[in-house]
């Protein structure tokens, strides 16, 4: 961590440091997102992308009470039109920093994670949420709307109907209804949501680089399109992951029954 980061910290985790956890770390504002932390979350988000030797990343919290609850409405309250706009190309580059890192992404989610807070946790391929965690868009009670993907990606997570109904009301939902849902990917018990998080990332950091990377490439880039162009960026996909080093050392591993020391980008 930089000299300069005061609100998100970074670990490496595993041999070889393959699994990269981001930690929000403003625990005295409930990790409330403030311009300052938005400029950082961003400053890192980049710096892991540009990472080859990442696999896996985990977005958490350092926080007791909350994974994240959004937008510093502190510091948005002495805000005039002006410093508003001026705030808001930090927040896309921290939420699209997230949103745009190459490897899988995981969540861990526990107490609050409100607002732009879910949107983070959104951002993210796959959610871990312990039994604590209460999730939530309220930005309509304040005179927004979610401006951090969160109209688009809960719509994609849950469909357009279920999301309306959380995106309108502004409402809370428990951990029970948020796996009823489809909001979430696996429930832990309370205080287990990083733990848990950094055991699936480290099953995922254990296959090929090449290829998560490429399978999460052709996921992301075929939301949204018609089947036929989806299975063409899908071939456009395996044939980048079919010819590289990777496959060739995976499938040696497996003839020579062992596991395989993956050659990389």
């Amino acid at each position: 961590m930089s000299h300069e980061q005061q609100h998100i910290d970074v670990r490496r985790h595993g041999d070889g440091g393959h699994v990269v956890e981001i930690v929000l770390d403003r625990p005295g504002a409930h990790n409330a997102l403030s311009t300052a932390m938005a400029r950082e979350l961003a400053e890192v988000t980049r710096s892991v992308a540009a990472d080859g030797a990442v696999r896996a990343v985990v977005l958490s919290s350092g926080a007791a009470k909350a994974f994240c609850v959004g937008a510093d409405l502190k510091e948005r309250n002495a805000f005039g039109d002006a410093e508003l706009m001026a705030q808001r190309p930090h927040y896309q580059a921290a939420f699209g920093g997230v949103l745009d890192l190459p490897v899988p992404t995981v969540a861990a989610v526990h107490g609050f994670a409100l607002g732009g807070g879910f949107e983070l946790a959104l951002s993210c391929d796959l959610m871990v949420c312990d039994e604590t965690a209460v999730l939530g868009l309220p930005e309509v009670t304040v005179g927004v709307i979610p401006g951090g993907g969160g109209t688009q990606l809960l719509a994609r997570r849950i469909g357009s109907s279920r999301a309306a109904d959380l995106i309108f009301t502004g409402r809370r939902v428990d951990v029970a209804e948020a796996e009823r849902l489809g909001i979430l990917d696996r429930r832990v018990a309370a205080g287990e949501d990083r733990a848990a998080a950094l055991e699936l990332a480290s099953v995922i950091a254990a296959n090929s680089p090449v290829g998560l990377r490429n399978a999460k490439r052709a996921l992301r880039m075929a939301l949204g399109t018609d089947l036929a162009t989806g299975l063409m960026v899908e071939d456009s996909a395996w044939r980048a992951t079919a010819f590289s080093p990777d496959r060739a050392e995976g499938v040696a591993a497996w003839a020579e029954k062992r596991r395989p020391e993956w050659p990389g980008l």
